[in-house]
């Protein structure tokens, strides 16, 4: 009997509140604003191409990073601000690559384009980045300080996993390779005081961080590779030296052996000089090949 009494008693309770006209409250479930939305950290994974080791990244390199939104299906246009991030300073720590600070999507469904450029710079201009190969490449710091690499990733949709970007060269590579022609043996070239010089270049560029493109300016100058022991190596701004100009300086036992000829050097190709030195003639004979294939035939004297 206790039993029923306390259900009558609660019935009762509830019959009561309703009697007197009032409504029961229900409180329906508010739907998420967007600051209550969960944002979605943007990590990155950076490849290259090669980098100037011809490897990876090394602990320690930072690049800079500009992310621009969609407009729905339409892609944003790299700007020198008002992107969604500006020239985000990115450090490699061995592993992974961390942010100066968070940095988040937009949202959970705008895709974006990622633009990646090394060295950073807290200075970069979008439209025409400025930067120089080293005139002295002779050191191997001097030699990796030369390089530049652009990266895009394109259209990419808001992922919690990192995103992908492979950088490139936005500059050219020379090897010169050193053989034995008339009046020399292996021995006798290999036991030599050489010097290589590469002349008439220009060493300064305008890079457009929206595509990677690097445009030489200024003056001409002189550039001494970095010996690698078996060959010369220099990082060389994309640029057409005319036919004619003294390309190539070696200089064996204090004597010049002078190339004058034109060359095309081409962003993200290898091209390898072979120079055979003549000591009767003084000759040069060259022969080229690269990262991506280059079937043009250079040749020419050195007196």
């Amino acid at each position: 009997m206790k039993k029923l009494f306390f259900i009558a008693a609660t019935v009762c309770t509830i019959l009561s509140s309703c009697s007197k006209g009032e409504e029961p409250t229900i409180n329906p479930t508010p739907e998420p604003t967007p600051e209550a939305q969960v944002k979605i950290p943007i990590n990155l994974s950076i490849g290259n191409y090669t980098r100037a080791n011809d490897t990876a990244f090394e602990n320690g390199d930072k690049v800079g990073i500009y992310v621009v939104n969609y407009n729905g299906s339409t892609a944003g246009t790299l700007a020198a601000s008002g992107n969604h991030v500006n020239n985000m300073q990115f450090s490699f720590g061995g592993s992974a690559w961390t942010p100066a600070s968070a940095i988040y999507w937009k949202d959970q469904t705008t895709h974006t384009d990622f633009y990646a450029y090394y060295p950073y710079s807290a200075s970069a201009s979008t439209s025409a980045h400025s930067f120089s190969v080293q005139t002295d490449q002779s050191t191997e710091a001097n030699y990796f300080a030369s390089d530049f690499l652009w990266g895009k990733a394109a259209n990419v949709a808001p992922t919690a996993e990192p995103v992908a970007i492979t950088t490139n060269h936005s500059f050219s590579n020379i090897l010169i390779y050193l053989e034995a022609g008339n009046g020399f043996t292996a021995e006798t070239l290999a036991a030599a005081t050489k010097s290589v010089t590469i002349k008439n270049v220009k060493t300064s560029a305008t890079i457009n961080l929206a595509t990677g493109v690097a445009t030489a300016t200024g003056d001409v100058a002189a550039v001494t590779p970095w010996n690698v022991g078996e060959y010369y190596r220099a990082m060389i701004v994309p640029q057409t030296v005319a036919d004619g100009t003294d390309l190539i300086t070696v200089n064996v036992d204090g004597v010049d052996y002078t190339l004058a000829s034109g060359a095309t050097f081409v962003a993200n190709k290898q091209h390898k000089f072979t120079v055979t030195v003549n000591k009767s003639a003084g000759g040069v004979d060259i022969g080229i090949g690269g990262w991506d294939t280059d079937d043009n035939e250079y040749g020419g004297s050195a007196e």
